[in-house]
């Protein structure tokens, strides 16, 4: 008698489980109920000058109110955009209660999309801001002024641990600020004439060359120290701003270099672990970006708080910070940079379970990538290629829950990869292996496993770490298997010997 083929999902084509009676699986179920609830506020009532001046005078209520009217939405499409329950929606409308909590206030203006031009920064002045709102120089509404991106950096390389803590809690609020403020704001040209020493293009050369080691270094062993070195670097790129000579085009380009540098370093803190430190330097970044003139480098640390973002739970954040981006680099056709943005954002919206945004931003992201490199694509997005967007496409999968489609696209990274981006590769193969894993084929998983050990024994991060453990976390779920011991003694050989 011949087995009965198994049944799989009309929509993704995965293996359906026994105890499913349906023609979907879970997931597709869930996605295509989130797909059928999904609103969203149309870009027209942004227009409205009655919805500008509500927003600028924090009027919520009335705020809600006529976005619901203008837009046909309903209460519950706004407390599925927001968060906010219906009944408290209600009572904000009707005046009855306010909308006062600053994190509150930040997922409202980010669930409802608000144009970054549009957000109520800096606070009109009968609101006073909560204490703490922002951390000392890190305000984003303080004049964009070469003595305010040193102060910045000051707080980056130095900064008192507990204020970046707070200075975190409020990032979503905070994001939304220095968006508005980079895009808007006027930068005071980086020029200092003084007894200082002139800066020559040789030794800037040989900064920016620093820099660019230590980002190879990075992709091929891992943040490791790298943190502190970057930061040691960005201290003595601080000084030079503060103590040399230089003229309006030397100091651009001394600002571009201090840009990249904090980029970088933020990003090594993160792998390293210290997510609480890198929105001081990307911040920071924001600030020497704007002074170089270079928009570029403005996406670049974007991109970086797109990853902080959804790597923190807060994936809206994520949206707002690539598309930010992307509408700041339209102009340039730099193909690769708006290719690398997109799959930031497609993240974003993966963890939000909004597969359709998912599925249209890697669609541009692959077309864009196709075109190949332009003149204009940045010199430090050496890696982005067809491997990287395969890669970030399963990773999306994985966050939909549509394992099946997630091994076919680190099978397609894996065969495109660059080959010394060995965490990246790493990185890939142990959410591969999550992958196998969530089908229920532990052999392949165990096996793609092995693989992703062979690559965290050469590197030195603590991103690495985290997704060792959630591959181990779902070899768990699908139960012991007679080959899997030796892979959990092994992944905690690895693990334990850098923490």
């Amino acid at each position: 008698m011949h087995a009965q083929p198994p049944r799989r999902c009309e929509q993704c084509g995965c293996q359906l489980s026994q105890y499913n009676s349906g023609t979907l699986c879970s997931a597709c179920v869930r996605s295509r109920s989130l797909n059928q609830r999904a609103a969203s506020v149309p870009e027209r009532v942004w227009r409205s000058p009655e919805i500008q001046q509500a927003l600028a005078s924090w009027d919520f209520g009335k705020t809600t109110r006529l976005i619901r009217q203008q837009g046909s939405l309903r209460q519950d499409d706004i407390s599925q955009l927001t968060g906010l329950s219906q009944g408290f929606l209600s009572m904000l409308e009707s005046g009855r209660r306010r909308l006062t909590n600053i994190d509150k206030i930040g997922e409202f203006l980010a669930g409802l999309g608000v144009p970054p031009e549009l957000a109520p920064l800096p606070l009109p002045r009968r609101v006073q801001p909560p204490r703490n709102l922002y951390v000392g120089d890190l305000d984003p509404s303080l004049p964009w002024t070469a003595g305010r991106m040193v102060a910045a950096l000051g707080t980056a390389v130095g900064g008192n641990a507990m204020d970046r803590r707070r200075f975190l809690a409020v990032s979503g609020l905070t994001l939304t600020a220095f968006v508005h403020h980079w895009t808007t704001a006027e930068a005071e040209p980086l020029v200092r004439a003084a007894e200082g020493s002139r800066l020559t293009h040789k030794l800037l050369d040989s900064l920016q060359a620093t820099t660019d080691n230590l980002r190879i270094t990075d992709a091929t062993a891992g943040s490791g120290t790298l943190a502190d070195l970057g930061n040691a670097h960005l201290e003595f790129l601080k000084r030079l701003v503060e103590q040399s000579t230089y003229d309006e085009d030397t100091g651009r380009r001394l600002a571009a270099i201090t840009a990249d540098t904090a980029i970088q370093t933020g990003w090594f803190a993160f792998d390293a672990g210290n997510r609480d430190r890198t929105p001081a330097y990307l911040f920071a970044a924001l600030r020497a970006a704007k002074a170089s003139g270079d928009a570029r480098f403005g996406a670049g640390a974007l991109s970086y708080l797109a990853i902080h973002g959804y790597s923190t739970g807060a994936p809206r954040s994520a949206v707002i910070a690539a598309q930010a981006a992307r509408e700041k680099i339209k102009h340039l056709r730099a193909p690769a940079l708006e290719a690398m943005l997109l799959t930031r954002q497609a993240r974003g919206h993966a963890k939000l379970g909004e597969r359709q945004a998912v599925l249209t931003a890697l669609g541009q992201a692959a077309e864009l990538c196709a075109q190949g490199r332009s003149e204009r694509d940045p010199h430090w997005l050496y890696w982005i290629n067809e491997g990287e967007i395969h890669g970030q496409s399963g990773s999306c999968y994985l966050d939909l829950d549509e394992p099946q489609r997630a091994v076919t696209s680190f099978t397609q990274a894996h065969d495109s990869l660059n080959p010394v981006d060995q965490r990246t590769r790493g990185l890939f193969l142990s959410r591969a292996a999550s992958a196998h894993l969530r089908q229920g084929d532990v052999e392949a998983g165990c096996d793609t496993a092995h693989r992703a050990l062979d690559l965290a024994e050469q590197l030195q991060s603590a991103r690495m770490n985290e997704h060792i453990e959630v591959m181990l976390g779902d070899l768990h779920a699908v139960g012991n298997a007679t080959y899997a011991r030796e892979l959990v003694d092994r992944a905690a050989a690895v693990t334990g010997a850098r923490k």
